[in-house]
């Protein structure tokens, strides 16, 4: 089964940047569904963006649009996120997953992922 390693995290000031990255490891995933959730402390895990397997299409939550940038490699192997302009509302421990293809943006739905790994703390505070 596949499993991710998160990492690339850190403290940041309010505006900075990080560049997250997700390794999978135990086989590849072309063709499925790939994403960054997060999960501030108290509140429950949400989706920040994904990639769609069958088209590659970027799904973003509205909270990010504009900010941050999601990348996959060819070979199904790794993910990126790029966040710009971190607000401290971005705030949490950020996970990668996947999922076989789902449509429109339901990649960004929670439930029914795999491949969860340990997750990458990201702060950000003056």
């Amino acid at each position: 089964q596949v499993q991710f390693v998160e990492s690339g995290g850190g403290l940041v000031q309010p505006g900075g940047s990080l560049r997250l990255s997700c390794a999978a490891s135990g086989g590849t995933l072309d063709f499925h569904d790939m994403g960054w959730y997060r999960q501030a402390p108290g509140k429950e895990r949400e989706g920040v963006s994904c990639i769609r397997g069958i088209d590659r299409m970027a799904v973003y939550d509205d909270s990010v649009k504009g900010r941050f940038t999601i990348a996959r490699d060819s070979a199904g192997n790794m993910v990126y996120l790029q966040m710009n302009n971190l607000k401290p509302e971005d705030t949490a421990k950020y996970y990668c997953a996947y999922s076989h293809p789902r449509s429109n943006d339901g990649c960004l739905d929670v439930s029914g992922l795999a491949g969860w790994g340990q997750g990458t703390q990201v702060t950000v505070s003056s």
